[in-house]
C-alpha cells in the first residue's frame, strides 16, 4: 500500500499536468520540474534558481521529490499557476515585457522579482518608475572613440517624444536627441560584457546609430527598458489609432535577427574578402568593423521575393578572395551581395534569417524605408 508521502508526490505529478501548471509560471517553458511551496506555482529549472535566491518569499521543491507533505500538497493544490497568476499579474500594462525562457537572466530575475517581490502589478502606483511618461537618470554609457564607460545624465520624455543624454553635468544642449518613432533597446549582456548591459539603437539621417549603457542596478535597467516601451506603446497609439493593443506589442522594441561576423566583398566583386561584425535588424543588414562600434560602415535593405530579391547559397564561381569556405549571395534589384561564413551551421543560420525575410511580403511603409536606400550616396 503507497504510503502518505507516495500519495502526496502523486498528487503533485498528476496536478502538474493539468492546463496551466504544464508550462513554467514566469517564462512559460514546457514541463516544469519545480514547485513553490510558498507561492503554488510550478517553474522550469532556470526559474527555480531565480526563486531560490529570494528565500523570504519562495520555498522550492522538485515536482518528484519523495518527501512531500500534506500541508505542502494542500497550499499547492489550492492554489497552481492559474491562482497565481490572477494575484500577482493582474495589472500587467500591455507595454510591460513579458520574458520568455530564452531572454536574458536580467529580464526573467526582474519579472519574478517585480511579481512577488515587489509586487508591482497588484499595486498600480508601484509602476510609476515605467509608466509616468518621463524618465531621468545615470546610466554609464560607451564612449564612442575609446570605449570607455562614463556616467551620463538619461532623460526620457514623452511629451518632447525623445531620448536624450548629456555629457556634461550641467550642460544645457543634449549631446544627442534620438526620437522615440525610430528607438529601439535590446539587452546585449554578452557583447557589452556587463549582465545589465542593454543596446539602444536609433535613426540619424535614416543610418543607425547605436550607443550601449549599463547600470550596477538590475532593477533600474528593467525599469528604462519598460519606460521606453511604455513611450514607444503611447507613440504607436497616437500613430495608427484603430490598432488593438495586441498589434502594438511586437513593435515596441526587437531583438535582433541574427548577429555574427561573415566576410564581405566589395560592389565589384574584385577587392578581397574583409571580416565584419553584421547585425540583421528586421530588413536592415549591417556591417561594422567591430560590435560595438557606434556606427554601420554600410546597410543593405533587403526586401521580399516578390520585389526580386532572393538568398542564394554559395558564390558565384569567378568569386576570389574570400577565406571562409560557405558562401552566400544576396540578390537585390540593383545587385549581389556576396558573404561568408566561417562554418556551415553559420551558413545555414545566416540563409534561414535572410529567408524569414525574403518571404514575407513588404508593408507600404518599408517601401519608403527601401527608397531611401536606393537614394544613399
Amino acid at each position: 500500500m503507497a504510503s502518505a508521502q507516495e500519495k502526496n508526490r502523486q498528487l503533485i505529478q498528476e496536478f502538474v499536468k493539468q492546463p496551466g501548471n504544464d508550462s513554467c509560471a514566469d517564462c512559460g517553458a514546457p514541463d516544469p520540474d519545480w514547485v513553490s511551496c510558498t507561492l503554488g506555482v510550478f517553474l522550469c529549472q532556470g526559474c527555480s534558481l531565480i526563486h531560490r535566491s529570494l528565500p523570504h518569499i519562495s520555498r522550492l521543491k522538485a515536482v518528484q521529490d519523495p518527501s512531500w507533505d500534506t500541508a505542502e500538497v494542500e497550499l499547492v493544490t489550492l492554489l497552481g499557476n492559474l491562482a497565481a497568476k490572477a494575484k500577482y499579474e493582474q495589472s500587467v500594462p500591455a507595454f510591460y515585457y513579458r520574458p520568455k525562457h530564452t531572454d536574458c537572466r536580467l529580464l526573467r530575475e526582474q519579472w519574478v522579482k517585480a511579481k512577488y517581490e515587489r509586487q508591482e502589478f497588484m499595486y498600480i502606483e508601484k509602476q510609476e518608475p515605467y509608466s509616468a511618461g518621463y524618465r531621468e537618470g545615470y546610466l554609464w554609457k560607451r564612449g564612442r572613440d575609446n570605449g570607455q564607460f562614463l556616467s551620463r545624465k538619461f532623460i526620457l520624455s514623452e511629451r518632447e517624444g525623445a531620448l536624450k543624454y548629456y555629457n556634461k553635468q550641467d550642460a544645457k544642449d543634449p549631446k544627442a536627441v534620438m526620437k522615440i518613432e525610430t528607438l529601439n533597446a535590446t539587452f546585449q549582456p554578452a557583447k557589452i560584457g556587463n549582465a545589465c548591459g542593454l543596446q539602444i539603437t536609433y535613426l540619424k539621417d535614416n543610418s543607425t546609430r547605436n550607443i550601449f549603457v549599463y547600470h550596477e542596478d538590475g532593477k533600474e535597467m528593467a525599469d528604462w527598458f519598460n519606460a521606453i516601451r511604455a513611450a514607444r506603446f503611447h507613440y504607436h497609439q497616437v500613430a495608427f489609432p484603430g490598432a488593438n493593443d495586441t498589434d502594438l506589442i511586437p513593435k515596441l522594441t526587437r531583438n535582433f535577427m541574427k548577429e555574427g561576423f561573415m566576410e564581405k566583398t566589395g560592389p565589384k566583386h574584385t577587392e578581397g574578402f574583409k571580416k565584419r561584425w553584421f547585425t540583421m535588424d528586421d530588413r536592415r543588414l549591417m556591417y561594422f568593423k567591430d560590435p560595438l562600434d557606434a556606427f554601420a560602415r554600410g546597410e543593405v535593405f533587403i526586401g521580399s521575393k516578390e520585389n526580386s530579391y532572393t538568398v542564394l547559397s554559395g558564390l558565384p564561381p569567378s568569386t576570389q578572395g574570400y577565406h571562409w569556405q560557405y558562401g552566400i549571395t544576396i540578390v537585390t534589384p540593383d545587385r549581389k551581395f556576396l558573404f561568408a561564413c566561417e562554418t556551415e551551421a553559420e551558413q545555414r543560420d545566416w540563409i534561414a534569417a535572410f529567408q524569414r525575410v525574403v518571404n514575407r511580403p513588404m508593408h507600404p511603409q518599408e517601401y519608403a524605408v527601401e527608397a531611401h536606400f536606393k537614394h544613399k550616396p
